[in-house]
Parts: C-alpha cells; structure tokens; sequence
C-alpha cells in the first residue's frame, strides 16, 4: 500500500473513525486533491455512505480578501451553512491544512485579512465540535511551497517523511504507537488533574504571564468521543494536554516563539499585553494588523480559551523544524489561544447558552487562534488552590510524574 493510502486510513479510521452509512465531509485546497481522493476512497471502504469534498482556492480567496465589498468579508453564504447544520447531525469532518503559497497574502490588507472569516458558519460549525454531534479531525499535505519556506528548496519528499514521524506513520503498526501514545497523554492528564491547578504561569524571554483556570474544567488531551460514542482523535498529529482558561483571569505579556501563519500572511515576534483577562496591546515584527483584526471579531476573541502544555517529549518538536503550520507547531510546543473556549466538554456545561457559558467563565466567540509561546527557555509551573508552586515544564522537561 503507497504511502498517501496508508495516511488516509490513518486520517479516516483513528482521525474521524468513520462508521458505516455515515456522511464524511473533506474540507481541502485544490493542491491537496491527491490527498482527498484517497482520504475518500478510505472513507467508502469504511462503510461511509456519502463523502462530500469542498475545495477552496486561495488565489479566490486572495481576490475575495483584496476586492470583495467589506460588509462581505465576515458573511456566510446560505448553501455553506446548511452544509455544516448537515455535517453536524451526526456527520465527519476532515480538515486538511497545508499552504501552497504560505505568504500568498502578505501583500494584502492585514486588517481585511483577519476580519475574512465566514462568522456565522465558523460559530455554528464550533457548536456542533463543542457538543459533540460531528467526529472531527485537522491533517496536513506537503506541499512544495510550505516545504521551500522550511527548507529553502522545494523538497516535499523531506516534508512527507517529517510528516509521517509526526503522525506515526513510520511505526511497523501505527495504529498500536496511537494507542500507546494516547495512554501517555492520559496519564499526563491525571498528573495535572490530581494537583486541582488554580492557574499557570508561564516566564522566559519577553513572557510573564498568568493564566487564571477554570474551577470545573478538566484537563484534556488525545481523542475526545461524540454523543453518539464514536472515538476519534481531531488533531494528526496530537500532542497536547490542555484546558480551558477563565477569561477574566489572565494577566501579564507573553512573547511567541515560533512564527504563527494566519492562512497566508505569517505573523513574527507575536507579543501580546492581557490585563483583567483581555488582550490591551498588540506587537509584532510582521501580521501585527491581522491580529488585531482578529481580536475585533466580536468582543470576546481577545480573550483566552485555551492554553495548552507541550514538552521535548514530542514528536513535531524533536524534528526540530518549525513547519510554518499551526497544526504542527503547536503541538511542538507550548501554546494558548485567544478566542472560542475549550476543554471543557466533560463539566457539563457545555449545554449552556453562551450568556451562562461565560457566567462560568467560559469564552464565547467567533475566533480560536492558537500561538505558540514554549520552549527551552521557557518555565512552566503550576499555581495550586492553596497557592503552592509546582514546577511543570523546566528546559523543555516534564517534570511530573
């Protein structure tokens, strides 16, 4: 079996583990069409009853962001979202990632470029990911451009093979590495779990920052299961532990440590002021303007929903490439995000409306952008209810057990 082949089953059975007569939804660019014909031959050998493929071109999405009316950039045609009320019940989404032009849009208004997001399908389709009504997952194709911004050359066969490590495909058996894998992160969980954290705080370089934590959330991490009792593990690769901030509670700056791509723009030396919860300052070598159009989606996307702890241990940081993809680089490394809350699907919340949801503490918006900002100098420690300090991540190291 070619390699493309093997990397489907592993996005269609572990990714979204799709069940027989269920619809499977790809989302891709048209430089990914190899990958989504497999990933849907995979699907229909897996009992799938229907496998719909949406296509974007980033070339149109360019002319829409540099010419469109304004009032347009942030609306959601009607067709897109029936498409994702239909994927919701009870559908699997595949999202595949990978630029083929990564600085396609650094030309353009960085202001147009952030605020260019289909507003009511993103808030609707984070509904249905937050109550568990969608199997989901995000994986990434190589591609010649996001390889030549790594390497300097176009080498997409040196960008397969770091992909394939990342995601276990080099593994004899990968599907047994996931398991034991998923195991780890488990017990990572239950590590933080067991020291009931009131917040983390993160120093190093240009960064002191507190984030404050929920009081029911849990610590996530791995594979999540639907309402309906499908396993499906959304990020290839995963490896993360996270939860979901209090938005009112974060305090202090924080400086990124790798470069944060915004679907054709690159964001460099992202550093962001919190006071009381909220973003108050934005700085940035380069993407700086998109941010900050990313912030004004609507009054809650300069707010943290996530943040998330990550060590040497994994597989995206010891290839030691920065892969220009969020996907991958987050989970090189140790990363929050402003925006959408998560992590806290398991606290029995997640029924609320967003006014309760965010009595709770829980953030609301329209936006989720995770930026990275771990590494080896970059301490992470624990703050108990009690006021205890626990050293978590010390030069890279967990240092839990």
């Amino acid at each position: 079996m070619s390699r493309i082949d093997r990397y489907a089953d592993l996005i269609v059975g572990l990714g979204v583990n799709v069940q027989p007569g269920q619809t499977v939804y790809i989302d891709a660019a048209v430089e990914h069409a190899d990958l989504v014909r497999a990933v849907a031959t995979s699907a229909y050998r897996a009992g799938a009853r229907y496998v719909d493929a949406r296509y974007v071109d980033p070339h149109i999405r360019k002319a829409f962001i540099d010419l469109a009316p304004e009032a347009s950039l942030d609306q959601t045609p009607s067709w897109l979202l029936e498409r994702i009320e239909s994927l919701a019940d009870g559908g699997a989404l595949i999202m595949l990632s990978g630029e083929a032009e990564p600085e396609l849009l650094a030309g353009s208004d960085q202001a147009r470029v952030g605020k260019a997001r289909p507003i009511a399908g993103i808030t609707r389709q984070f509904e249905a990911q937050r109550d568990r009504t969608v199997a989901w997952t995000i994986a990434a194709y190589p591609t010649a451009g996001q390889a030549t911004l790594m390497f300097g050359e176009p080498d997409v066969e040196r960008l397969w093979e770091a992909i394939a490590y990342a995601v276990r495909l080099d593994e004899p058996d990968p599907a047994q590495a996931w398991r034991e894998h998923l195991d780890r992160l488990g017990d990572r969980r239950a590590q933080l779990e067991a020291l009931a954290l009131d917040s983390v705080r993160f120093t190093g370089p240009g960064t002191d920052l507190t984030v404050g934590l929920l009081d029911e959330a849990r610590w996530s991490g791995g594979g999540l299961t639907t309402a309906g009792g499908t396993f499906h593990v959304p990020n290839l690769p995963t490896e993360e532990v996270f939860t979901c901030p209090d938005w009112r509670r974060t305090e202090g700056v924080v400086r990124s440590t790798r470069p944060l791509p915004l679907g054709g723009t690159i964001v460099r030396d992202l550093e962001l002021t919190f006071v009381a919860g909220e973003v108050v300052a934005v700085q940035a070598e380069t993407g700086a303007e998109a941010v900050r159009s990313q912030l004004e989606v609507d009054e809650f996307a300069a707010r943290l929903g996530e943040v998330a702890l990550v060590d040497r241990a994994s597989r995206v940081g010891q290839t030691g490439l920065t892969f220009y993809n969020t996907l991958f680089d987050e989970n090189a490394t140790c990363h929050i995000a402003y925006g959408a809350g998560v992590g806290f699907d398991d606290t029995g919340l997640g029924e609320l409306g967003p006014d309760a949801l965010r009595e709770h503490g829980i953030n609301v918006s329209a936006a989720h952008t995770d930026f990275m900002i771990g590494g080896p100098q970059v301490a992470v420690d624990g703050i108990t209810r009690d006021g205890r300090v626990v050293p978590i991540i010390r030069e890279d190291e967990w240092q839990l057990s």
